[in-house]
């Protein structure tokens, strides 16, 4: 491996851990404001990205337990997708990047991709639903906005788990005739 390509593979890692640390840090907020909004709706307003759907729960704790459990879903699929890049980049060995580790790993990465697109695509369809009941989900836009981008590129990434499955499989065939 090259100078360069080390470089790009080490400030790709780095990368990986700030996205990781962040998405952590989202996630762990929107669960204080979970607990916060439940149990002292008052400080929501001061909070991590000021969600509040007290109107909500007010109205309907069921829409207000169904929005927030599918905006924490999100985030915590988002920080689990990440901790598996970074395992995935641990156990990457570029010299022999085709081992069962790698190809479980892609496949996984593909499978969160898709579950985290698909659920973003619920999520937006029933927000809208409760929209034109009169609920204000606006706030909750910016948790989902991107389903159709996740299940585009959990079909490419999948497409790569294929391939890489198929390597493995060349791989041990020729191992097995020399």
């Amino acid at each position: 491996m090259s100078k360069s390509e080390k470089f790009v593979f080490i400030a790709l890692h780095i990368i990986a851990w700030i996205i990781f640390v962040g998405l952590c840090i989202e996630a762990g907020g929107l669960l204080v404001n979970f607990a916060f909004s439940i149990f002292k709706p008052e400080m929501v307003p001061n909070l991590y990205q000021k969600l509040d759907l007290s109107a909500m729960f007010v109205r309907s704790e069921w829409a207000f337990y169904s929005m927030y459990s599918l905006v924490l879903t999100i985030a915590l699929l988002k920080a689990i997708l990440f901790y598996i890049v970074i395992m995935l980049l641990l156990k990457l060995d570029l010299s022999n990047p085709f081992n069962d580790v790698v190809s479980e790993k892609i496949s996984r990465i593909s499978y969160i991709t898709f579950s985290i697109g698909i659920i973003s695509y619920i999520a937006r369809q029933f927000a809208n639903n409760l929209m034109h009941k009169g609920y204000a989900t606006a706030d909750l836009n910016q948790f989902w906005g991107a389903s159709e981008a996740f299940i585009l590129m959990a079909a490419i990434i999948y497409i790569i788990s294929v391939i890489f499955k198929k390597g493995l499989a060349i791989q041990a065939e020729n191992d097995l005739t020399v």
